[in-house]
């Protein structure tokens, strides 16, 4: 259904984001931020990987 659809690709494109913020937080300009701004962009990924398993949880009930 386009709903369902909707959902599927809006969590390929959250699991995307959190590949490349994975990436930034792996690299040199991310160490070179202040301690506030390192907390927020962890906190960031954390609520991400939270939201995508949470859309995850939908797909799978879509199965059924």
């Amino acid at each position: 259904l386009p709903h369902q659809q909707r959902v599927v690709d809006e969590k390929v494109e959250l699991d995307a984001k959190c590949e490349r913020l994975i990436g930034f937080l792996q690299g040199e300009t991310f160490q070179l931020l202040d301690d506030v701004e390192k907390l927020c962009l962890q906190w960031q990924l954390m609520v991400m990987k939270a939201y995508s398993s949470v859309l995850g949880t939908r797909i799978e009930h879509f199965k059924t």
